[in-house]
């Protein structure tokens, strides 16, 4: 069956305009005899033979060259080409697609994340104030039920927390009768302090009011300063053997440390009156240049006087923790 015209005349002007580009790189007696290839197919001509003379020395050429071309598979090609194109074109659009999909879902992703930490930072906050308000309501319940009065055996720093780092508000001097809440932490103990809540170092608030004190002047009757000492330890002496007759055993010079040099004065006490002749010293320490007392395993030292009696580590005997006696150290 014959090809209809109209659909031969479109195959072969798509030949004709492939035939061009296939005949790019043919040698030239092809491209010579292209045109009458062509032109022999459509029917309008009949070549036999011709001849073309690219150069001085070419061979010649004839049209078998380009009747050689299989011009059904160069049209099978061009509409494969076309249909590859058309597939990277829609592979390069899904991928688009893909990209944007995702780019999307990860903007919207880091979005809720962000949201999800914004709300955990507004609830952690939220924690904290209720907290505080918790913490506030019962220091302020604390304060109001405070019914039990303490002194104060030593001048004591006042804290406005128990935490290591609380500021330091005054001073609560030896003596002085304040409420007590009951509540202790970090070392220390709570007391009401013109009506606020406030914190000292535990242990040195007293249950009773303390009784009179030593007082200076008077003559030592009962014992004799230790010899080699400072003019310092000769007065610390007469002072304590007048306020504390009882006292007739003193320690003065040895050879290490303090005693070494004159600058001490053990006074061979032990239990509460101890205590008191601790006290008087402490509290008359400017009248002797007093650098530090210990007792009990106890220190009071001027530089540090803010702090009261302060622990000390085990030193292994009675003597060595000073139970037996107070020492004192002057400068």
């Amino acid at each position: 069956m014959a090809e209809p015209s109209h659909q031969r005349g479109n195959r072969l002007a798509r030949l004709a305009r492939l035939v061009p580009t296939a005949l790019r790189n043919a040698p030239v007696r092809v491209r010579v005899a292209a045109p009458l290839a062509v032109a022999a197919t459509v029917g309008v001509v009949g070549v036999g033979t011709v001849v073309a003379t690219p150069g001085a020395d070419g061979p010649p050429t004839d049209v078998s060259a380009v009747a050689s071309l299989d011009l059904d598979a160069l049209l099978s090609e061009r509409a494969e080409a076309g249909t590859s194109r058309s597939d990277d074109r829609a592979d390069a659009a899904a991928a688009d697609e893909a990209w944007a999909a995702w780019s999307t879902e990860s903007t919207a992703l880091a979005q809720q994340q962000a949201e999800a930490a914004a709300q955990q930072r507004a609830l952690a906050q939220q924690q904290a104030e209720q907290a505080a308000q918790a913490a506030q309501a019962e220091t302020a319940a604390a304060v109001a039920a405070a019914d039990t009065s303490r002194w104060a055996g030593t001048d004591l720093d006042l804290h406005t927390t128990s935490e290591a780092d609380a500021e330091v508000v005054g001073l609560l001097e030896e003596g002085t009768e304040v409420l007590v809440t009951g509540r202790a932490a970090g070392g220390r103990e709570e007391i009401v302090w013109e009506e606020q809540s406030r914190w000292v170092t535990a242990g040195y608030l007293e249950d009773e009011e303390p009784s009179a004190a030593a007082t200076l002047g008077g003559e030592c009757t009962t014992s004799s300063a230790p010899s080699g000492v400072t003019a310092n330890i000769t007065a610390l002496h007469g002072a304590v053997c007048a306020a504390f007759p009882e006292i007739t055993n003193y320690g003065g010079t040895r050879t290490d440390g303090d005693h070494g040099r004159g600058l001490a004065l053990d006074i061979m006490v032990r239990g509460a009156r101890g205590w008191e002749i601790a006290e008087f010293i402490r509290a008359n320490y400017t009248e002797w240049d007093v650098n530090y007392v210990i007792y009990e395993q106890k220190i009071w030292s001027v530089d540090r006087s803010s702090e009261g009696w302060r622990p000390m580590e085990n030193r292994g005997s009675d003597t060595a923790n000073h139970y037996d006696h107070v020492h004192v150290s002057v400068y």
